[in-house]
């Protein structure tokens, strides 16, 4: 037995997942009859699916730390085949919360599936296989017809209507692993085949038809613009053609007349040229006669110029004398002038400086009138009080001499006064001997 190919085998087992799982969810959203929110588990499954399909074959790209292996840089170069997805893939930057380039991916995808875009997307992707080729190794999914497959099954998903919540989910940590029980059937499932089989075709056909007329619309929206553009270009031609038929016989008239307006012109000018070469010729003759008298006058009139320059250059060297005495005089009244201000200046300060001695020599004098009657008035005080001090004198002289004659009064009564205290105690000292006795 022959070996099969193992990358063709995991190709096939990828287009029959991705057919299984796009034909359940397409069965269960039309049996659901609702918007698909990021919780249905059909829905979920597709994109896992999905995500198994692009990783295969993809080719491992070395970084700066480690090794990378990731979808979303096959997927970021769709916006550069297709200027509609550059749209969802700024979206998909900006999301604060996605950190790591399949978080990334992972969040393209829904955009794109919200969008009913994925099939238009991938379709420019698959067809550059060159571009591709720098993502992908040449036996990869994408690469083969298999990938073309997927992306006609992803046309079916356009009757689909999917809200999904991309912002604030965790698309960086999920865990991609496909549910193979959902697409196990059971011994009632294998009745209704003849049904799904119907179900399918009519969805084929409902999807090959809006597909069709997506195409014949955008075609004939694009023939109208043609044409409008056509018939605008066209009258618009049609205008000009007028305009230069016209500008056409306007300068052909106008060539005409010019023609005649030239041959007139050259009929004149061979008349004046006849009739200026004779003048010419007696002119040239009457130059010749006279250049002799116009050489003499040259020479004279050279002569007088030299003897003019030389007076006019020694004008301006007096002139510049002159200019320079100008200066000096000029510095020297500049400096007069200001030796004048200042001896004016110390002159108005002598004055000043005089009058106020004469203002100090005349409150010097009124002081010194002043203090010469104070002075007068104070000798004659002190004349009155020497004579009452020569009066208080005389005074203390005389009770000077009575306290001296009191004194000696007193001193001889005290004497008195003591002998005679002394006599009564003798007297009584010899009572009381005398009582002792």
């Amino acid at each position: 037995m022959a070996v099969k190919d193992p990358t063709a085998v995991e190709r096939a087992n990828l287009l029959n997942m991705a057919k299984l799982s796009i034909k359940g969810l397409i069965e269960s959203a039309l049996s659901f009859g609702r918007t698909l929110d990021s919780d249905y588990p059909p829905l979920q499954q597709f994109f896992v699916v999905m995500e198994h399909c692009l990783k295969h074959g993809l080719k491992v790209r070395k970084s700066f730390l480690s090794y990378n292996k990731t979808i979303w840089g096959p997927l970021e170069l769709v916006e550069k085949l297709y200027p509609e997805a550059e749209e969802i893939a700024a979206s998909v930057r900006d999301l604060p919360g996605l950190k790591t380039p399949l978080g990334r991916a992972r969040a393209w995808l829904r955009l794109a599936l919200m969008q009913k875009k994925m099939a238009d997307y991938l379709r420019c992707l698959i067809i550059q296989r060159d571009l591709l080729s720098e993502f992908y190794e040449y036996h990869a999914l994408m690469m083969e017809e298999e990938g073309a497959v997927i992306v006609g099954l992803l046309v079916g998903l356009n009757v689909i209507d999917a809200n999904l919540c991309v912002k604030g989910e965790d698309l960086d940590s999920q865990v991609g692993v496909i549910d193979f029980s959902v697409y196990l059937k059971s011994d009632d499932d294998i009745g209704g085949k003849e049904r799904n089989v119907q179900i399918a075709a009519i969805l084929d056909q409902k999807n090959y038809v809006e597909e069709l007329n997506r195409q014949l619309n955008s075609t004939v929206s694009s023939l109208h613009a043609r044409v409008d553009s056509l018939e605008k270009s066209n009258t618009k031609l049609i205008e000009e053609l007028a305009i230069a038929k016209n500008n056409i016989i306007k300068l052909q008239e106008e060539n005409h007349q010019l023609r005649s307006e030239n041959t007139l012109i050259l009929m004149k000018t061979q008349h004046h040229l006849e009739a200026t070469k004779v003048d010419v010729e007696a002119e040239l003759q009457t130059y010749k006669h006279s250049r002799q008298g116009l050489d003499e006058m040259y020479n004279e009139a050279r002569r007088q110029l030299r003897e003019e320059s030389q007076l006019r250059q020694d004008m301006e060297n007096e002139l510049v004398v002159q200019v320079s005495m100008k200066h000096e005089i000029e510095l020297a009244m500049k400096l007069l002038e200001k030796d004048i201000h200042e001896k004016q200046d110390t002159l108005i300060g002598l004055r000043q400086q005089l009058d106020e001695v004469k203002a100090i020599n005349m409150e010097m004098y009124q002081k010194l009138q002043v203090s010469e009657d104070a002075m007068k008035e104070k000798n004659e005080i002190i004349g009155r009080l020497e004579d009452k001090t020569n009066q208080i004198n005389a005074t203390m002289k005389q009770l000077e001499q009575s306290d001296k004659d009191l004194l000696t009064q007193t001193k001889t009564i005290a004497m008195s006064f003591v002998k005679c205290a002394s006599n009564e105690a003798q007297h009584q000292y010899k009572l009381v001997k005398d009582i002792s006795f």
